[in-house]
């Protein structure tokens, strides 16, 4: 996958990610989640546009690190919104396996980064 293919697709992953939150029950604990999950859902498409413009390759690693967390973040909270019952599984599923497959990518990334770092 290219820079740019791996741009747009954290860039369609928030966009996901928002027509998830808008879908929440409007209630106390939904919004609270939502307030979580937009934040780190936009993130990993925001931060991963600032790791392709790193100086260096430890402030890459670094900015991918970032990224990182943040995917990984997303998929716990979309697995809170499943088994808390606030949407049906299978609507949430979906971009629950796109965070997952994003962090692997991300982690996969940073390895590779370091191990060439080593070199």
């Amino acid at each position: 996958m290219t820079k740019e293919e791996l741009k747009q697709r954290t860039k369609l992953f928030a966009l996901r990610i928002i027509n998830i939150v808008n879908a929440l029950p409007k209630n106390a604990v939904s919004r609270t989640i939502a307030n979580q999950l937009i934040r780190c859902g936009t993130s990993v498409g925001a931060n991963y546009r600032a790791s392709c413009r790193a100086r260096s390759k430890k402030e890459f690693i670094s900015k991918l690190g970032i990224v990182l967390e943040e995917s990984d973040e997303c998929s716990f909270w979309l697995e809170l919104i499943i088994e808390a019952k606030l949407l049906k599984k299978i609507r949430v599923e979906p971009l629950l396996n796109e965070s997952d497959e994003l962090t692997a990518i991300f982690s996969s990334s940073i390895k590779t980064a370091k191990s060439s770092n080593k070199k």
